[in-house]
């Protein structure tokens, strides 16, 4: 069981939807410093894709610091990594261009928009 969720989606290569998976999951806290993550032959038979593009991902994952690997005990989430604030903001664009065209649609203001906004954080 991988503790992340990946959709695949046609027209992007499969590593880069993987790496996005795991990048997310990090940024809300699905993966945290120190968990285990699974090794090249579980993440490639989980996903049902190449090994070697399993080994691929893993690669990444290592060189941006994401990943570590503990002889004996084996890869997991580095235990001082923190995502960086561009990939948490990433997560948004979506719901951000969403937000952004409703608005226009309904002809809102943007300082309407981000006054409503700005209450709605206070609340939180």
């Amino acid at each position: 069981m991988l503790p992340f969720k990946v959709s695949f989606k046609t027209g992007l290569p499969v590593y880069e939807q993987v790496l996005y998976a795991v990048r997310k999951a990090l940024v809300r806290g699905q993966l945290a410093p120190g968990d285990a993550f699974p090794s090249v032959r579980a993440l490639s038979q989980e996903l049902k894709i190449n090994p070697n593009t399993a080994f691929k991902i893993v690669g990444v994952l290592k060189t941006e610091g994401i990943l570590e690997v503990q002889p004996g005990i084996g890869t997991m989430v580095s235990a001082c990594y923190e995502p960086p604030d561009k990939e948490r903001l990433a997560l948004l664009q979506d719901t951000l261009e969403s937000l952004a065209v409703n608005a226009k649609q309904l002809g809102l203001k943007r300082a309407d928009v981000i006054n409503a906004f700005n209450e709605h954080w206070k609340n939180l």
